[in-house]
């Protein structure tokens, strides 16, 4: 039987929590992905309320009572900016996987450079998240 060599054992434990690491990364990822798809699932459905409102708020109101107005944008933000999230979130979900991969094989290789494009995707995609919320709640007031 050959004995290992200590330092070849520490470097395989250390190659390990790296690994580990690296998957506890792309599994957040994947939860940050999936709620911004939920997120968007939710603002459509909102879409489809707000659909709905208007529909029974425009009845033919009984008389003497006033008419109720509905702006005409406010059906067609929510419905756009949830699908957009659906995408986004499956793209992001995508690219975490690529990323993963990516960075396993550098560790394995022992060449890893840390990559920004998710991060940047996640920062513009909160960004725009807000600033459509934003005007959104603004028409609405």
């Amino acid at each position: 039987m050959t004995k290992e060599n200590p330092e070849i054992k520490q470097l395989g434990v250390q190659n390990r929590r790296v690994h580990l690491a690296n998957e506890r990364t792309f599994l957040a990822w994947i939860r940050t992905a999936i709620g911004i798809m939920a997120f968007g699932f939710v603002v459509e459905k909102f879409s489809l309320f707000l659909k709905y409102l208007a529909h029974y708020l425009t009845q033919t109101p009984p008389a003497g009572a006033p008419a109720v107005q509905h702006a005409p944008w406010s059906l067609g933000y929510s419905s756009f900016l949830g699908m957009t999230l659906i995408g986004l979130g499956a793209l992001m979900g995508v690219l975490a996987f690529v990323r993963y991969k990516r960075t396993e094989k550098q560790i394995d290789e022992g060449t890893y450079h840390p990559s920004l494009i998710l991060d940047i995707l996640l920062t513009i995609s909160i960004a725009s998240i807000g600033f459509f919320l934003l005007i959104y709640l603004w028409h609405t007031l």
